[in-house]
């Protein structure tokens, strides 16, 4: 399989639910300037697509911004139109997948069994959502990686943390999705940055041991 993910070792991808528009210049200028490069805004609160429309403005040029909680082919058309690349979903939807793949998206499904995920990467996943985190140990997701195509990007999402990083990193994870851990609506720039600052120390800490 293809390491799309290659540039960036142990990516993580910042969840901004609640995201709105007036927000995006100080949040997204903090998040890049952390070093996030991936940027997923939810499409279940209001303003998502005018979110990403900001985000993309002022994106670094390797920055990946796409959407969360795409849940139809209509939500991925919204998402391309608005010049997302990234399509997070929270389950298997096998007509979401395909769809993003034909338009040259990167699709991220959420599964919790291995049925899930050999089904999601039959349907042309590039990756796969391991969601909720909080049911998939990081021995669960051992034994996932021994049974998955080598090389499949694995993303645990759902209370992750700096302090439980390297467990699932040593179990075979990829890379994090992080959600309210990081970012919520109104949050304070300064406490923002600490929180951006903490996982990208926690990143840096695990590259330097790999």
């Amino acid at each position: 399989m293809i390491d799309l993910f290659h540039p960036f070792p142990c990516p993580l991808i910042a969840i901004l639910r609640g995201l709105t528009p007036a927000e995006v210049p100080s949040v997204g200028r903090v998040l890049f300037d952390a070093g996030f490069r991936m940027l997923e805004v939810p499409l279940n609160r209001p303003g998502a697509i005018d979110a990403i429309h900001g985000l993309l403005r002022i994106a670094p040029d390797d920055a990946l911004i796409g959407a969360g909680t795409v849940l139809s082919v209509s939500d991925v058309d919204a998402v391309k139109e608005a010049g997302g690349r990234l399509i997070v979903s929270p389950h298997y939807a096998p007509e979401v997948i395909s769809h993003a793949a034909k338009h040259g998206m990167i699709a991220l499904p959420g599964v919790t069994t291995p049925t899930e995920a050999f089904n999601a990467l039959q349907a042309g996943a590039h990756g796969l959502k391991l969601f909720p985190a909080q049911m998939i140990s990081p021995a669960a997701v051992k034994a996932m990686r021994e049974i998955l195509p080598v090389g499949t990007p694995l993303f645990p999402v759902g209370g992750v943390q700096p302090h439980n990083m390297a467990a699932y990193i040593a179990a075979g994870a990829t890379g994090f999705g992080i959600g309210g851990q990081l970012y919520q609506p109104r949050v304070d720039e300064m406490a923002l940055k600490r929180s951006a600052d903490a996982f990208m120390a926690a990143r840096r800490s695990l590259l330097q041991g790999a």
